[in-house]
């Protein structure tokens, strides 16, 4: 079957089924934020037999991930024993080496989508988060990375969630983010919500 058109459920009521290769990402702004849609996400991925990989931030530790994925995902101590899920502090993922390398981050998500198939899962369901990042020279890194992402995942069983702090974005790297990925979620007076880049857009012009 064409991974375009098999749908996976995101386990995201809002958003529903997504094709394969989809890129989007979150706006958050407290740990409950985040919780809200990670742990039904990755329940979701691991529950349909996807293999699972989150890289956690200083915000949001791997201890934070996973004491909310052991409360909010029936039998997850078990998935993480058996290595269907993998958790990554960002230092071990986005700064392996001492700094961010772009292609060496794309080399390592297409391993693991690689490793994914081999092993017999559906695919491979992701999340990172660049709270790390405190420079404009990273900013522009990360985000030409978060662009290349969009040409290297068509075709893949790969489902990519970016999550992202508003207390680190400005007006400018809102616009940088929802450029970059297919919608994005944000809170909303106390609501969540999609946002798409052509709807922002139109709100400016």
């Amino acid at each position: 079957m064409n991974p375009a058109t098999e749908k996976r459920k995101s386990g995201i009521a809002l958003i529903g089924d997504l094709p394969w290769g989809t890129h989007f990402c979150q706006f958050y702004q407290t740990k409950k934020d985040l919780v809200d849609t990670l742990v039904p996400y990755f329940r979701e991925g691991l529950k349909n037999n996807e293999f699972c990989v989150l890289v956690t931030s200083d915000f949001f530790t791997k201890e934070d991930a996973i004491k909310a994925l052991k409360k909010g995902v029936p039998g997850f101590s078990e998935y993480l024993t058996k290595g269907q899920m993998e958790i990554f502090p960002y230092t071990d993922w986005y700064l392996k080496g001492g700094k961010f390398d772009l292609q060496r981050t794309l080399d390592m998500w297409m391993e693991k989508h690689d490793e994914a198939l081999s092993k017999g899962y559906a695919g491979l369901r992701v999340s990172g988060n660049p709270y790390w990042i405190d420079n404009k020279k990273d900013w522009d890194d990360f985000a030409c990375y978060e662009a290349e992402i969009n040409n290297v995942i068509t075709g893949t069983r790969l489902l990519v969630l970016c999550t992202y702090s508003l207390k680190k974005c400005g007006v400018v790297e809102i616009l940088d983010v929802v450029k970059n990925h297919e919608f994005a979620l944000a809170m909303n007076r106390g609501k969540w919500q999609l946002v798409s880049m052509p709807a922002l857009a139109h709100a400016h012009s």
